[in-house]
């Protein structure tokens, strides 16, 4: 049997005393920006440090009250639909740069539901896990703020509307209800009266902006005909739904939309699989818009017409948030711009006006 291999030794601050020709003291000070040396010896210190690759433990920054440099980000949604979703990828993107430039680490956590979430929270907020938390997916009546509140970890809400009620909480946030009103106004010019909204999880914030504001804006046009369905943001639900809207089991009288907007990108694909499977052409009988877009857009025919943002920025922005908290900083509320539609092969003028 080959003998067990030791772990690579760590360099401590003794090796980096010992090189640089200083005492333990004089490293600890220099090394955390401490008064107490000369910026000579300042600079000889971290040159030491970074050739033997030394790094601060995590361990030590706790039992020392500096933090984990570590921040945490748990998400509440069906493991199997994360995959697909190039939202979250592209978000998490964003983050990882930002955290990156800091050298903080990203712990996640898929669960169940918000109860777990809750429970995540506190368990980490008990084992001083995280120095602060990125909440996603805002709900409507959601006690992720409050809790947070109280415990009184640092956070930034991600995609919520800003919330008097938590003033310590910073919230990055998009107009979903502006976005879905430019597309349904788009539509309308283009002949559209028959709108059916396949939207994403019940219950979050930003699915009940959209469905609001597609009520509001049919109200405002006297469009009867216009609804929303929701959904897991699958594909195999969007597929589903999609077959039910256009074989007239959604409209009343059995009627059928001349227009769909899918609440990602996943579904819109799967959505027009399914009509042209049921003989629909897009955008000759139903046209087709896709939240978010992606290069998977643009890798069916026809090309998605689909709303754009900067979702690596969107990341980008939540994690700088957070970690001016961390320094000390105010709670805030950031808009980031509002989603612009792209018109891609997909949108058409209404082919069955007055059908």
């Amino acid at each position: 049997m080959p003998a067990k291999r030791s772990p690579a030794r760590r360099p401590t601050m003794k090796d980096i005393a010992q090189r640089a020709g200083v005492s333990e003291s004089a490293v600890s000070f220099a090394l955390n920006d401490r008064p107490g040396v000369s910026e000579i010896t300042r600079d000889r210190v971290r040159r030491v440090a970074e050739q033997l690759g030394w790094r601060p433990s995590t361990a030590a920054r706790q039992l020392s009250g500096e933090g984990t440099a570590t921040v945490g980000l748990v998400l509440a949604r069906p493991a199997d639909t994360l995959g697909v979703d190039s939202f979250f990828l592209q978000l998490i993107s964003g983050i990882q740069e930002v955290l990156a430039e800091r050298h903080l680490g990203l712990l996640f956590q898929v669960v169940e539901d918000v109860d777990d979430e809750c429970a995540v929270y506190r368990r980490w907020w008990a084992e001083h896990r995280v120095d602060g938390v990125l909440v996603v997916d805002p709900r409507t009546d959601d006690a992720r703020p409050g809790l947070l509140d109280e415990l009184g970890l640092p956070a930034v809400v991600i995609g919520g509307a800003p919330d008097a009620r938590h003033p310590g909480l910073s919230t990055v946030w998009a107009d979903d209800a502006g976005a879905m009103a430019s597309v349904v106004g788009r539509l309308y010019e283009l002949g559209h009266r028959r709108i059916v909204h396949i939207a994403g999880l019940p219950g979050l914030a930003h699915t009940e902006r959209r469905i609001r504001t597609l009520r509001a804006e049919a109200d405002r046009r006297g469009l009867a005909e216009v609804c929303s369905v929701t959904t897991d943001y699958s594909d195999a639900e969007g597929a589903a739904v999609t077959r039910r809207v256009l074989e007239g089991g959604v409209l009343g009288g059995g009627a059928t939309p001349t227009a769909l907007v899918y609440d990602n990108d996943v579904m819109a694909v799967a959505g027009v699989a399914a009509a042209t499977e049921l003989g629909f052409s897009v955008p000759g009988d139903v046209s087709v818009v896709a939240w978010e877009d992606s290069a998977l857009c643009r890798m069916v025919k026809p090309w998605l017409s689909a709303l754009s943002r900067d979702t690596v920025a969107f990341g980008r922005t939540a994690a700088a948030e957070l970690t001016s908290l961390l320094d000390g900083g105010p709670a805030r509320a950031v808009g980031v711009p509002v989603p612009g539609l792209i018109e891609r092969d997909s949108t058409g003028p209404c082919g069955a006006c007055g059908a």
